[in-house]
């Protein structure tokens, strides 16, 4: 290892202890289901629904410090490179990898660094929702998921549903309010063979794992901030 890859994922694991996990555990507290379920190691994709700013940080939070630096963020490089501060904590601190949303140079693959990500045994976190959108809102899948599960059929694609991240710090909130979040992970699914139906399966396991926390909201479990069933 390099000093300068060395530099890199200290600065990483320092982020997540000083800011993503206390962030995430102190201030906001989780419920986490089936935490064993999310991979340990590369290559693998997690995707997961988009509401705040806040779902990278609880997102990077569940893996322990010394795996973090495998965990890579794709984030719109339209907003997260759009100057050289924000590019930087970015790319060094939260490691995004960045992602050009509409097509620019027809020869350009959007997905290019995913898939080098993938590649280097990594673990990709994507929300295929594109975007963030309304608070605890879920909005259809984009294609791209499927073209990186179609390429990385092996791969697990790990579904996580996040809820009150959209109301703890909805968009445009500067300061993220003190709300407990349930973090429910789902079953890998598997590529499996066309991407109609490879989207149709992801959909049904998020909207699942969404009605699962329905049910529970009704008889929440008096877990601390943190606990894992």
């Amino acid at each position: 290892m390099t000093r300068q890859a060395l530099c890199h994922r200290l600065l990483r694991i320092a982020f997540c202890a000083v800011v993503a996990k206390p962030v995430s555990v102190v201030w906001l507290g989780l419920h986490i289901r089936r935490r064993s379920l999310l991979p340990v190691q590369g290559p693998a994709i997690i995707v997961a629904n988009h509401n705040s700013h806040l779902d990278t940080l609880v997102l990077l939070s569940l893996f322990p410090l010394l795996r973090v630096h495998q965990v890579r963020p794709a984030a719109a490089a339209d907003y997260f490179m759009r100057n050289k501060l924000l590019a930087w904590v970015s790319t060094r601190l939260i490691g995004i990898v960045p992602v050009t949303r509409g097509q620019i140079n027809s020869l350009a693959d959007p997905l290019a660094g995913c898939i080098g990500a993938l590649e280097q045994g990594e673990i990709l976190l994507i929300f295929p929702e594109g975007t963030r959108g309304e608070p605890e809102t879920f909005k259809s899948l984009r294609v791209g998921v499927a073209r990186l599960a179609e390429r990385f059929a092996a791969v697990p694609v790990v579904p996580v549903y996040m809820q009150g991240l959209g109301k703890a710090m909805p968009k445009g909130a500067m300061v993220p309010l003190p709300i407990f979040a349930d973090i429910y992970v789902g079953q890998a699914i598997r590529w499996t063979g066309d991407k109609d139906s490879y989207l149709a399966a992801l959909s049904a396991c998020f909207h699942g794992l969404r009605q699962e926390h329905g049910r529970n909201a009704f008889t929440h479990d008096p877990l601390p901030p943190s606990a894992e069933k």
